[in-house]
This record gives structure tokens, sequence and C-alpha cells, in this order.
């Protein structure tokens, strides 16, 4: 804002001026006194200007509407919507989201520093603002291959960034924990810049839990029960309460929203497919089940907007008041979040203007576009020499997994499926093999590129042939998913930027993803989940119980890879 705009926002909110646009005797929600107040609401040069009686040159009446703050995706990774991050925007700005703040590890795992530039770049110019969290886990343990590594030093310099807002889901909570010097270097740098570093740390507690905090670890978005996000509220973290596509939380932590504690709950998705994005929402679908679960909607709202904007320290946003960015969602229900309309910085965006990515140059355009680097593989490769193996258990509606024991070989009258994970950043040939209870899978082979969080290849079948073709078609792609039977492609999804993200519209992916899920459920696959996002979870490392790497299965409650 300039001098000049300064002034007539002050003139405005005197009254010496008309204001641009009025909300007339609209019940805007007051976070400050957590109340709904009947009045009018003026908007002048982006900004609100004032509240009470005021004339402007646009008026809209408002009798019987609501008007909350835009809400805040508080942590979610872009690239896990699948599409790109314009047409990512285009998507969620209807339903009245305004800001997110985004963790680009994915892409950072794949291509290093290259992939959080591409990512500050492709979010430029955006109907709703992008803020970013450095990734802080590059690769996210010592289990990991992937492509790229990044250190304190390549986190300080994104630090001097103005949309960079903190450091990133601290995954490495052992090495946090045990006072790690790299770790370390990295929350100072951040705490130096007055920044947030945020964290991840599934069942830590205890005095691990204790040293994570006075590690300068701030939130947490991995509860599951409410104890566990009670006992990290009580050490002063903010819960960051999940409902993605995989990770779903708000029934556990509802909780939460229902005492004093709200003042520390944030919302977030985490990981978002494009076809929940489309038939449920985004934050305005957390907002409606929490208030059909029993939260004020005063509350609710709130955690949406004002805690997440207090959280992450941006001023004069997550608030209807003089001064602050009028960033506005106008309601015709506050039960049923029906949204009536969406005003950024004021105005409403335009859902047919055209947005295309700033300052992104061939090259590395070229470098997001051509991540695929290994050979295809064979049946014997993926072959499991030891007599007895690990298995992964599978629990509906959560990422974290259980140890299922072992088992000699795939067996699908009792759901025993073999699942593989191939190294495809540095051609290094490494497979990590075992097996997997809870899939469902009665034929056939199901995989993708989207492995978090060094996003390998992943690949989960019936027999070793499906799982070889459906290794070696994501590789003919160049990353993408696939659902093969009886060497047969049934459906596939190319996802042509990092293996993880395509430039398709958000309605020909979600279009294409409800035919792949089809697929996979029409071949058996467990309809209570996700058959690529729970997928994508089996090799993250960092979430227990059992995990699988391209170096084998972790035991990650003990953090060591099994031999």
């Amino acid at each position: 804002m300039n001098s000049e705009e300064k002034k007539k926002l002050i003139d405005t909110a005197a009254g010496r001026v008309k204001a641009d646009t009025v909300f007339k005797n609209v019940k805007y929600l007051n976070v400050f006194t957590n109340e709904f107040v009947t009045a009018d609401v003026a908007l002048s040069c982006g900004y609100i200007a004032g509240i009470g009686g005021y004339n402007g040159e646009n008026e809209i009446d408002c009798t019987g509407r609501y008007l909350v703050p835009g809400f805040i995706d508080s942590h979610i990774h872009l690239e896990s919507s699948v599409v790109s991050p314009e047409s990512f925007a285009q998507a969620v700005s209807p339903h009245g989201t305004t800001a997110v703040i985004t963790d680009p590890h994915e892409i950072t795992n794949v291509l290093g520093a290259d992939g959080i530039d591409y990512m500050l770049k492709a979010t430029e110019n955006l109907p709703i603002d992008v803020f970013f969290a450095v990734p802080s886990c590059v690769p996210a343990s010592p289990f990991d291959e992937n492509g790229a590594v990044i250190n304190h030093t390549d986190t300080e310099k994104y630090m001097q960034n103005q949309r960079v807002l903190g450091l990133a889901e601290m995954m490495n909570f052992p090495a946090t924990v045990g006072a790690d010097s790299e770790i370390t270097e990295m929350i100072l740098s951040a705490e130096s810049k007055g920044k947030t570093v945020d964290g991840h740390a599934p069942g830590l507690k205890g005095e691990s839990l204790n040293a994570y905090a006075a590690a300068g670890v701030m939130s947490d978005h991995e509860c599951t029960t409410a104890e566990e996000a009670l006992e990290k509220l009580s050490l002063g973290q903010y819960i960051m309460i999940r409902q993605g596509t995989a990770g779903r939380n708000l029934e556990a932590l509802v909780p939460l929203l229902k005492g004093d504690t709200y003042a520390r709950c944030l919302f977030a998705t985490d990981d978002k497919h494009p076809g929940e994005l489309i038939e449920n929402g985004h934050i305005d679908y957390i907002i409606r089940k929490a208030i059909s679960s029993g939260v004020k909607p005063e509350i609710a709202y709130k955690v949406a907007s004002m805690n997440a904007a207090q959280y992450f320290n941006l001023k004069r946003r997550g608030a209807i008041a003089p001064g602050y960015i009028a960033d506005l969602v106008l309601l015709d229900d506050i039960d049923s979040v029906s949204i009536s309309a969406v005003y950024k910085n004021g105005k409403q965006p335009d859902p047919n203007k055209a947005v295309s990515a700033c300052g992104i140059d061939a090259d590395l355009d070229y470098k997001v576009r051509h991540t695929m680097n290994t050979a295809k593989i064979s049946e014997k490769s993926i072959e499991i020499t030891k007599s007895r193996e690990k298995v992964i258990g599978l629990i509906n509606g959560q990422i974290v997994t259980t140890d299922e024991g072992e088992a000699e070989s795939i067996d699908t009258k009792n759901d025993i499926l073999k699942v593989c994970v191939v190294e495809r950043h540095k051609n290094t040939g490494h497979i990590g093999r075992c097996y997997i209870k809870g899939y469902g899978l009665k034929s056939g082979a199901v995989a993708t590129s989207i492995a978090h969080d060094s996003h390998n290849i992943i690949a989960v079948g019936t027999n070793d042939s499906d799982i070889a073709a459906a290794v070696n078609t994501i590789i003919d792609m160049g990353g993408g998913m696939v659902v093969v039977n009886n060497g047969s492609v049934i459906e596939s999804l190319p996802l042509e930027i990092a293996g993880l993200m395509t430039d398709k519209s958000v309605s020909y992916v979600s279009e294409k993803l409800a035919l792949l899920k089809q697929a996979a459920y029409s071949l058996g696959v467990n309809k209570n989940i996700d058959p690529f996002m729970t997928l994508s979870f089996v090799s993250l490392p960092v979430i227990p119980r059992l995990k699988l790497t391209t170096l084998g299965v972790v035991d990650v409650d003990k953090f060591e890879l099994l031999k």
C-alpha cells in the first residue's frame, strides 16, 4: 500500500469519502469477541476501512447473510493435489480459501533447490496467496534414497524471502531430540528471522516430546487422538487438525475445539486429491464437518482464519477489522458453509482469468519434466529371496501402519500382497520388497511415482509379472499412476512435472483419478482406503510403525532398518 492508498483508507474509515464496496447490514464475524455482529463493513483499496454505518460506490445488501475472514490452510503440499499450482488455486478459491502455507518438500526431494525455486515461481499471481515453509528434512530420514539434499545453508537462503514463513515439518524427530547439529542450525536460522518451525512427530511423548518442543518446534499435524494432541498442546505446541485425503483426524480431535484449547488449533489438509476438492471442498469442508460435530460456528471459522494468521505472523490477515486485508467470504448460511461470494483483496477473483507462472525459464522447466532416471525392472529383480518377510498392515483412514508379523509368500485369500519400492532418481538399482495386508487387491497391480517423501516408484500387486509391468509403465510415462491387470494397462495418468503433478485441469485429473480408483477397486482394493494416496505413504519412514523404502523395511518406532 502506498501513501495515497493509505490516505484514502483513512478518509474512508473517517467517513470523508465513499468506500469502494460496502457490505450493508451484514452479520460479520468478530474474531476478537467471538460473535457475529450486524453492521456495515466498508472496503477501500483492498483493505477493510471501517465497521458501522457506511456508504459506498458499490453497495451490497447482505441482510440475512454472513461475512467471515478468508480461509487459510495451515499445512499443505500443493504437489499432492496432483495438479499444477495454478489449477489448484482456481479450484480452491471458490471454496473460500484465500491463502495456503505450502511445504514443497515433495518436489524438493526430487529436485532439491530447483524444486523450491520452481514452486515459488509457479505460485505467483494466483487468485490465492501461497506462502511457504522451507523443507527441513530432505531426505526425510537416513533410510531414504531421494534426488537431492537440503541443508541449513540452503534453508538460510530462503529465510530471506518474504513469502517464506518458516521451517517446514521437522519429520526427523529422533535427530531433533538427539540435538543433531544440522537440524539445530536450521531451527536457529528460522528463529533468528522470527519465523515458525513446524513439527511432525506422531506418537512422541514424555521427555522426548519435551526435548522436541525445547528445540523450538512449535506445532504438530500428526495427532491421531485427543490425548496425544492435549499433551503436545499443554507443552506449548499448536495443533494443526488435519482432514485430508489420507489423514483424517478431525473426528478424533473435535474435543479440542469445544473448550479453551481451540485457541491453539489450526485447520490443515496436508494432502488433498482433486476429486475431493471438487466433491467436498477444501477448508470449507473441514469447517462444515466441525460444525456438524457440535463445534460453535464462531470457533470453527476463527480456527480457519485468525488462528492460522496469528501462528504464522501474517499481519493484518484473518480478521474483519479496520486496516485488515479484505480477504473475505460471504455466506448465505454459516452452518452449511454455503458460500455466496469470495473476495480477495476486496475483489471477486475472475474464474475465467488466465494465470501463467512467472519467471520459469526453459532450463528449469526442462529439469522438472525429466526426473525419471532408472532402468526398467524384471520379474526376477523383485523376487523375495528370504523364506519369510515382514508384513506391513494398513489402517482404514490412517497413514500410520501396524506390524503384522511375517509371511512366506503372496496370499490373496488372506489379503497378503507384495509391495515394492524402486529407486528412480540415480539409477542405483535398489529395490525394497516386503508384504502388505489391508490393501485388498485380488488381481493385478497398482503403482505410482508419488511415494512420500523420496518419491521413488511404489507398486503393490498379486503377482510379480503385473508388478513389473506397472513399474515399467511408470518409467515409460516419466512418472504417474497406473493400474495393470494380466499384463495390460487398465488406466493410467502421466504426471509430467517431477513425476508428481500434471498441467491438466482439475476436472480432467479428477475424472482420470476417478477412473483409476474405480479400476483399482474393481480389482478388489479395500474401499475404505484411497488406492493411491494410502499407498504413497507406505514408503514414508517417519510415520509409525513399519514402512518400506528402496533400502528395505524400516521399523519407525525403533528408527532402524530391518535386516
